[in-house]
């Protein structure tokens, strides 16, 4: 006869990973497959697809003619905000355009490296190098929905790219505008921590740019995927620069110090 315990032990449960980091994303780009979502969470509506899918295959394959197209409208230095596995990064450095790529997820950042392209770890909210200067800003493959907050993360980058410098920009496919908390999930239910996020098509990105100080250049899709090019106005006799911006700011800092 077989003795079993009066204790009932729980079965361990691994606690989930930080989001784009040591998720199930991770993992896919160490593959280079999925299958792989963002999990809808929060807010619930009702006929919405639940689970969006990531093509994460197409983001770790060489760029593609909808990428080109793009990658002909850069002008350097371009830096990547959320350049995941770095085709794009990779694509730039082969043809001797200077390109970084910065991205929270250390696999990504690995990745991006391994393929003959520069990419540091960071949020695109922390500092980074050559502020205000980039000649072209990429946000592709969805990340204008980083942060959940479209027109924040557009006033980011407009301090980031330099006077007359362009922010080229991947719409979702469809005409949506909604801010999401989602989580990242692979087909076995694994998962990331919830983290908010947004989707949003032409009209509103368009509409974001615009409160944002950004001008519409060009618009244009290619193979359904939809794309924006908006260019930062150089500064009016009226309006700082980005130097004076960062010295105005300093001498704030400074003064509220000194005050309290």
């Amino acid at each position: 006869m077989i003795e079993t315990s009066p204790f009932l032990v729980e079965p361990f449960v691994a606690e989930p990973g930080e989001p784009w980091s040591d998720d199930p994303y991770a993992r896919a780009l160490r593959t280079g497959s999925g299958p792989l979502y963002l999990r809808r969470m929060a807010p619930r509506t009702l006929g919405a697809a639940e689970l969006l899918p990531l093509d994460v295959e197409r983001w770790c394959a060489a760029p593609d003619t909808a990428d080109t197209g793009v990658l002909h409208r850069c002008l350097g230095p371009v830096l990547d905000v959320g350049c995941g596995p770095g085709r794009l990064v990779a694509a730039l450095a082969a043809r001797g355009v200077p390109a970084l790529g910065v991205d929270i997820s250390p696999a990504a950042v690995a990745r991006t490296r391994r393929h003959g392209g520069t990419a540091l770890r960071r949020s695109v909210f922390d500092r980074l190098p050559r502020e205000g200067r980039w000649g072209t800003v990429l946000l592709m493959d969805g990340n204008v929905g980083i942060g959940g907050d479209p027109v924040a993360l557009l006033v980011r980058m407009r301090g980031l790219v330099r006077p007359g410098g362009r922010l080229l920009v991947e719409a979702a496919g469809d005409d949506v505008d909604e801010c999401l908390t989602v989580r990242v999930e692979d087909a076995h239910g694994r998962h990331g921590r919830p983290f908010a996020w947004a989707r949003v098509g032409t009209t509103a990105l368009l509409d974001a740019a615009g409160a944002s100080g950004w001008t519409l250049t060009r618009r244009w899709t290619t193979g359904g995927r939809p794309f924006v090019e908006l260019h930062r106005p150089n500064p009016g006799p009226d309006e700082p620069s980005p130097a004076q911006e960062a010295h105005s700011t300093g001498r704030r800092a400074l003064r509220d110090a000194a005050a309290s």
